[in-house]
């Protein structure tokens, strides 16, 4: 059974599909940009900021589902530059402790709106329900 979760402290969707689906322990976030909640544009500066940003709103809609960041096992991170590898991981480094999540990195040709960065996570549910 899959169970939509939704919250107004991340972005609300922009196209057919959920922030965040749990289905059963597992909760998964959709793809989360440096978007500023209240105005749906990207935060200012750059990577780490929105880095910063896209963590929040995972955060948010985990927060939603009653998951806390440190139940995320698995994390896939899109920079639209590999250069920016450095100065997301510091960001990111400072979100989750150890053991840390699983994780993917990969640079795309774009991201929607131009962001820098894009985040999105699986997290397990401490109750197992």
């Amino acid at each position: 059974m899959r169970q939509q979760v939704e919250t107004g402290g991340a972005p609300a969707a922009i196209g057919p599909y959920s922030q965040g689906i749990r289905a059963g322990s597992l909760v998964y976030t959709a793809g989360q940009l440096g978007l500023d909640p209240a105005s749906g544009n990207l935060v200012e500066g750059g990577v780490a900021e929105q880095t910063d940003r896209a963590l929040r709103n995972v955060t948010a809609i985990l927060d939603a589902a009653g998951v806390s960041l440190d139940r995320v096992v698995k994390t896939t991170v899109f920079l639209a530059d590999m250069a920016d590898f450095t100065a997301m991981n510091e960001v990111y480094a400072r979100h989750f402790s150890a053991p840390f999540p699983a994780r993917s990195t990969f640079a795309v040709k774009e991201l929607p709106k131009g962001g820098l960065v894009e985040i999105e996570a699986m997290a397990v549910a401490a109750d197992g329900a």
